[in-house]
């Protein structure tokens, strides 16, 4: 059998396939590394109700007050007394020594028994206080969205203003291309291209900027979710934009007088309130114990006995807690009030905001941003055909660009203010 001939040459007929999957393998870490996940609103409010550690905490407080419920209702413990009297060590003894020979056993059960239904108006108030911090659960939850929403708002922003930046600098690489084949023509002066070369650094300027802002607002929004993911693989995805339809002032009212938590909160503070009231009445009223007692005193083999002890509330009859109680009512009144009041100025704000939005949006949408467009067309057709100086054309890209910035701002305006109005009436009415 011959050998094979040697060769300076590498084989390539056993390692193809494996270094072939090893590539495979290697190009697609870095793929993977940086998949983002695209996250809806919805999907980022489920996630940050469910992560959130201090919107967690919070749920612990209604846990809190529910446990209360259960000590709220429990009866008083009855009291067992025993007692062994007569022991006798150290009397003269007759017949031996017998110390226990004239002794009285002797015990004792009593009860307190509560009258004017302490027990029911107990439970009552517990629960109607569990009432109550679910409704401070849910506006705190209100304010804590409104800044998840915030934060939201802000990635889309960051992200409208990173996507523009990027067209800008496309759009004057561009231009940039042309005018240096103009100036290889002998079409441009080498001062011109110098000066539309020098405009570049603001378009990458305002490129790292945009990255930069994009990177922390995603920081801000991730702390929200108490999410650890790395930023090149969390995003968010939604529409950055605006709806032109409003309902009047007086429906939002309506509906934040039926939603808002605060608002309901005070309201049940009322309830609470007159619950404790009658609960300070009937804590007024006298309790007596019942006692059964069993002994035996020699010669008697043994008895039983029953007592009733009534405490003669002559002094103490719990005026203050009664006085204090009627006085947290009208508090209690008064702070719906103000409550309600609170609720019509946070909408009135809220709409005259979004109002004032949409007042500058509609023009830059029908007309600003095509005029600004059609503006720069003209004016660099103009300046490529000699029609137009350089400054007119740079005057123009710079309008083109303030006005696209500026409707951009608008639309992150009007974002904010849907959520402040949200907020207002204490529901999602505007997306």
């Amino acid at each position: 059998m011959k050998s094979p001939p040697l060769t300076s040459e590498p084989c390539l007929s056993a390692e193809p396939k494996w270094l072939v999957r090893l590539a495979v393998l290697l190009a697609g870490i870095p793929v993977a590394l940086s998949a983002q996940t695209a996250l809806t609103w919805q999907q980022i409010k489920d996630k940050f109700e469910t992560a959130n550690p201090t919107l967690k905490a919070a749920q612990m407080t209604i846990d809190e007050s529910r446990a209360a419920e259960i000590s709220a209702y429990l009866r008083p413990n009855p009291t067992a007394t025993g007692l062994l009297d007569q022991i006798s060590p150290f009397a003269p003894q007759q017949n031996g020594y017998r110390p226990l020979a004239n002794l009285q056993p002797y015990a004792q059960l009593s009860y307190l028994h509560e009258r004017e239904q302490k027990r029911e108006l107990r439970l009552e108030t517990a629960k109607k206080s569990t009432e109550v911090t679910v409704s401070a659960y849910s506006d705190q939850e209100r304010g804590l969205v409104f800044n998840l929403r915030a934060a939201y708002v802000q990635v889309l922003q960051a992200k409208a203003f990173l996507q523009n930046a990027k067209e800008n600098l496309e759009y004057w690489d561009k231009e940039l291309d042309i005018s240096r084949k103009r100036f290889d023509a002998g079409d441009l002066a080498q001062v011109d291209l110098n000066r539309l070369i020098l405009v570049r650094p603001q378009f990458e300027s305002d490129f790292e900027t945009a990255t930069v802002n994009l990177r922390t607002a995603k920081i801000q929004l991730l702390q929200l979710l108490n999410d650890k993911t790395p930023i090149e693989q969390f995003d968010v995805t939604g529409a950055y934009d605006y709806t032109d339809t409003l309902m009047t002032m007086e429906e939002y009212r309506n509906v934040a007088t039926a939603a808002r938590p605060d608002l309901r909160e005070a309201l049940q503070s009322v309830d609470l309130a007159r619950l404790n009231h009658k609960l300070a009445v009937s804590n007024g009223s006298t309790d007596p114990t019942f006692s059964f007692d069993f002994a035996r005193n020699p010669p008697i083999p043994s008895y039983f006995g029953m007592s009733v002890s009534i405490p003669l509330r002559i002094f103490d009859r719990n005026q203050g807690e009664k006085a204090r109680t009627q006085i947290d009512i009208s508090r209690n009144e008064k702070l719906v009030d103000a409550a309600q009041a609170q609720v019509f100025s946070d909408v009135d704000s809220a709409y005259v905001t979004l109002v004032g939005a949409l007042n500058l949006l509609r023009p830059y949408k029908t007309q600003y941003l095509d005029l600004a467009g059609k503006t720069r067309d003209m004016i660099q057709f103009s300046y490529q055909n000699g029609g137009a100086s350089l400054l007119d054309y740079l005057d123009a890209e710079k309008s083109y660009r303030d006005v696209r910035l500026a409707y951009l701002n608008l639309i992150g305006s009007y974002l904010t203010a849907a959520a402040q109005m949200n907020m207002a009436v204490g529901r999602e009415v505007l997306q």
